[in-house]
């Protein structure tokens, strides 16, 4: 939105060319997300208490989680808010890579915000059915990947590149957009499931975030992207705008997510959130570093799949509960220190994503 104006003011007055340079222009979008959380965030809570949009908790989970019934609940409609208005005045709005993750984020959000209301409509815990959250979420993702692929034109846009191999690429053809949507989906999916503790999803969604601009910035870079052995996809530095807000909402949001909560994201926020990681993740080829460095989510999805697949087939439960984090919650952890050390462990598992960088 700003952008156009700035390029022509920048003709007559040279210091306005800073807005050109991608590295500021995310600053400037972290900080503007960061800013409008910050500033709507206690006027949109209490919208919500006045609203009674209040969170119902399940009865079948952890006894202690009862107490905080009655928080406000689809505070990811804040951060998606947030992020649309960044990515508006700061990012390059000809940039397909940016249009597609902004619809996979808006239109999963939208999915979310239907499934919140279902639950608050019917005053439980029971939103939309799992096959209906599934059909919405397929043909979502299915659309914005059929777009991708049909206007691709780099064969690199693609193709599956595999960490630790030097200069090869797996071409994927029409299977590009299957394997797009299992990533896309898997990953909404995922953070869902991770978001049942207060800022349990949030922060490691920030750091990942964080980490895949890095990586799109790095792809949008020739010299760059030589030296680090990965595939230079020209558009795919818009990537950095688009995390950076992320980076900036996320952080705002915690501010009030933090425990206690004074306000949940809600299937809106998780939803769009894993969506918006997965479609990047998509855009600038890192589908398998994206899976390491979300190895928390991966972790929580996997612990709710064991746990089914084996009640179903035994009788027996592997966990105490799932997702994850309740065994640790019934293994008698406190909430604060099963949230730190998940942000703990995402920290190690990106750290360990950018090394596969250099193991080529």
């Amino acid at each position: 939105m700003f952008l156009p104006i700035l390029e022509i003011l920048a003709e007559s007055y040279g210091p306005l060319r800073i807005f050109n340079y991608l590295t500021f222009r995310a600053i400037l979008a972290t900080l503007t997300s960061l800013i409008f959380c910050l500033s709507f965030g206690n006027w949109f809570i209490n919208f919500l208490k006045m609203e009674r949009f209040n969170q119902y908790i399940r009865k079948e989970g952890p006894e202690r989680h009862l107490v905080k019934e009655g928080t406000p609940t689809m505070g990811g409609l804040l951060i998606l808010a947030a992020v649309v208005f960044s990515v508006f005045c700061w990012g390059d709005l000809s940039n397909k890579y940016l249009w597609l993750v902004l619809f996979m984020t808006v239109s999963f959000g939208v999915i979310g915000w239907i499934d919140d209301l279902t639950k608050l409509k019917t005053q439980s815990s029971n939103g939309l059915t799992s096959r209906q959250k599934f059909f919405w979420q397929s043909l979502s993702a299915f659309i914005g990947i059929i777009i991708f692929y049909t206007y691709s034109t780099n064969p690199l846009e693609t193709s599956l590149i595999i960490p630790f191999f030097k200069d090869f690429s797996l071409p994927l053809g029409l299977f590009f957009i299957f394997f797009s949507y299992f990533v896309i989906v898997g990953s909404s999916s995922a953070v869902n499931l991770t978001d049942g503790l207060d800022g349990l999803a949030i922060m490691p969604s920030v750091m990942i975030a964080a980490a895949l601009g890095v990586l799109g910035y790095a792809s949008g870079n020739i010299i760059i992207s030589d030296y680090l052995n990965i595939p230079y996809l020209p558009l795919s530095g818009e990537m950095l705008v688009f995390c950076g807000a992320i980076v900036g909402s996320g952080i705002g949001f915690l501010w009030f997510n933090t425990y206690p909560a004074q306000v949940f994201m809600g299937d809106v926020g998780s939803l769009s959130l894993g969506a918006a990681l997965g479609a990047i993740a998509v855009m600038i080829r890192q589908e398998i570093v994206f899976a390491i460095m979300a190895g928390v989510f991966v972790a929580e999805t996997l612990s709710v799949m064991i746990q089914v697949t084996s009640y179903k087939l035994t009788g027996k439960r592997v966990f105490k509960m799932a997702p994850l984090h309740h065994h640790f919650e019934l293994s008698g952890w406190a909430e604060p220190k099963i949230i730190v050390r998940f942000w703990i462990i995402t920290l190690i598992l990106i750290l360990i994503g950018f090394a596969t960088l250099r193991l080529r």
